[in-house]
């Protein structure tokens, strides 16, 4: 067995307000740490809030970098927790690059294990983000952790390219609003069943502009059953473990019998 405790937090940002978003993260890791979990997961840009209207250009000030104070707050409560983490945020490498948006991967010793920037920009997102180009699997101390963001689940290409590298689990930070909730009642099931793999899905919480986000963090196993759900329409985190070897005999194997010779792409 290879066990591992999740904690999804449905974090309710304060708008444009870094230092106090990174005080609150840092206090749901130190909880996390507290009831035994290996790895920590934010939703979507949780370090400004999610809503380009209200912040347009601003995420280009609002960026962070990777010496920058905010993922070095994280790194070092990852060290000192001793919990793996997913931090999402606007990112940018220097002072003149255009960000994106992105997530950074940190180890339980505090190091980077990478980052991912988002591949499918939402509508406006393209006014204010650069987008991402490529999948990569991290290799973690509990096996390999794959990542997308929010409207990336919804290309089923982009989850299948992360487990054909061998993905065991795919954490998806988002930040999804009420109005798109029948996306989300759909989207993580398939990307599970069809990749035989476990998929968590961690959304935002409380209202932001004309938005309104809705929680209800979710985690499905290879067998597309849902094993977590969390509440409705309020800040709150999940802690759950399961076990990556559950399904090795998985009785059908979507990944083996796939029939790559016949795309016109290749993973």
């Amino acid at each position: 067995m290879r066990k591992v405790k999740l904690a999804l937090v449905q974090f309710e940002s304060i708008v444009m307000d870094v230092p106090a978003n990174v005080n609150k993260g840092l206090h749901f890791a130190r909880e996390a740490a507290r009831q035994g979990a290996d790895l920590i997961v934010f939703p979507e840009l949780f370090l400004t809030g999610c809503d380009t209207d209200i912040i347009g250009d601003r995420y280009y000030d609002l960026a962070q970098r990777m010496d920058g104070s905010a993922v070095q707050a994280f790194a070092e409560s990852a060290r000192t927790h001793n919990i793996n983490m997913v931090i999402p945020t606007a990112l940018k490498q220097s002072e003149g690059d255009f960000p994106r948006n992105s997530a950074v991967i940190i180890d339980r010793s505090g190091a980077i294990a990478g980052t991912y920037s988002k591949v499918h920009l939402w509508e406006d997102e393209r006014e204010y983000f650069k987008p991402g180009n490529q999948y990569s699997v991290f290799d973690m101390d509990f096996g390999k952790l794959g990542v997308l963001i929010c409207y990336d689940a919804g290309f089923p290409e982009a989850a299948r390219t992360l487990a054909l590298q061998g993905a065991e689990l795919i954490v998806i930070p988002s930040a999804f609003s009420v109005e798109l909730k029948y996306r989300w009642d759909i989207y993580f099931q398939s990307r599970a069943l069809e990749n035989t793999c476990f998929v968590a899905a961690v959304n935002g919480s409380g209202p932001i502009g004309k938005q309104h986000m809705f929680g209800n963090n979710k985690i499905a196993n290879p067998l597309g059953e849902i094993v977590l759900e969390g509440d409705l329409k309020r800040e709150d985190m999940q802690v759950l473990e399961i076990d990556l070897d559950e399904f090795g005999n998985y009785s059908y194997p979507y990944l083996k019998d796939l029939r790559m010779d016949t795309y016109g792409y290749q993973a």
